[in-house]
């Protein structure tokens, strides 16, 4: 591991062969890049802005205790605890806007980011935790790790996630697909709630405006796959995230979206629960006091 300077930032960077990871632990743990054979699997943006790092449009922001928007009595930035207290939160939880401490595996191919409770989060979320996010280069692939602990003495509610943003020129996103195991999907309403299930299908083009912030909620783990031809000048590529590790926790959703139709980027990301599960349920989990859980994926590229 060495220390580089990337976007005006001192970063971790890892390598294994011709593959290579660079992250900031200080800023959310972001994973900012991972490199292939010299082309970027994860979009970085040109000019982030540092004073928001949590609203950068790149790399893979880690997502926690929850994800997505939260809303109380059809209004958004919050959620209600059991107890009946209300506690403010923003999209996607604290996690992507806090510093994490960084552990070197010993084999130098692998970094463990480590995000503990303060004050400062018990206002937002008032439970003693450890939630640690596990990188690891094995050539081309790469496998990454959920491990959250209950330190506490009461029961944890939690669903994290990931938000991958996958380098896509926007001249191959109407030849791009994406394919996933048996899912049925589901959107958020304005109000919080959910609607109802559809059928998924197959495999999705990602021009298809239907998948923005859609929700493929799985009915079996497997793979879900990027699938992307050369074009022009634009080599073909194969993204493959193997969602159906050992001993993981069943991830219960892949969300697809992008932010504009010329973004340089599609996200696919891996997700432990539903927006606003704390309400409703649907991948809601609970850690008993003392408890700890994994949750893990592997992906791999073809070049």
């Amino acid at each position: 591991m060495s220390i580089v300077s990337f976007d005006h930032q001192a970063a971790l960077q890892l390598e294994d062969g011709a593959a290579s990871l660079t992250l900031v632990p200080q800023f959310g743990g972001r994973l900012m890049r991972w490199d292939v054979a010299g082309l970027p699997v994860l979009q970085w943006p040109a000019a982030a802005d540092w004073s928001k790092p949590g609203r950068i449009r790149g790399g893979n922001p880690l997502l926690f205790p929850f994800v997505g928007r939260h809303f109380v009595d059809g209004k958004p930035g919050s959620w209600r605890a059991t107890d009946g207290n209300t506690y403010a939160m923003d999209t996607h939880g604290f996690a992507r806007n806090l510093p994490f401490t960084s552990e070197l595996e010993e084999d130098g191919r692998a970094v463990r980011l480590v995000l503990s409770d303060t004050p400062q989060t018990h206002a937002e979320y008032p439970f003693s935790f450890q939630f640690e996010t596990l990188y690891r280069l094995d050539g081309t692939a790469l496998e990454v790790e959920f491990v959250t602990r209950n330190t506490g003495t009461t029961p944890l509610p939690y669903y994290p996630g990931h938000h991958f943003y996958f380098a896509l020129p926007v001249e191959q996103r109407a030849t791009t697909t994406l394919t996933l195991p048996l899912h049925r999907t589901q959107v958020q309403l304005p109000d919080g709630s959910l609607s109802a299930t559809q059928a998924g299908a197959p495999a999705y083009r990602l021009d298809d405006p239907a998948l923005i912030d859609r929700f493929h909620v799985l009915e079996a783990p497997g793979l879900a796959r990027l699938t992307t031809p050369a074009l022009g000048a634009h080599p073909a590529r194969t993204i493959t995230l193997a969602l159906d590790r050992p001993g993981s926790a069943p991830w219960y959703a892949v969300t697809t979206w992008t932010e504009q139709p010329d973004s340089p980027f599609y996200c696919v990301e891996p997700w432990l629960g539903l927006p606003n599960a704390i309400h409703h349920g649907q991948g809601l989990r609970w850690l008993a006091a003392g408890q700890t859980e994994y949750a893990a994926l592997r992906l791999t590229v073809e070049n």
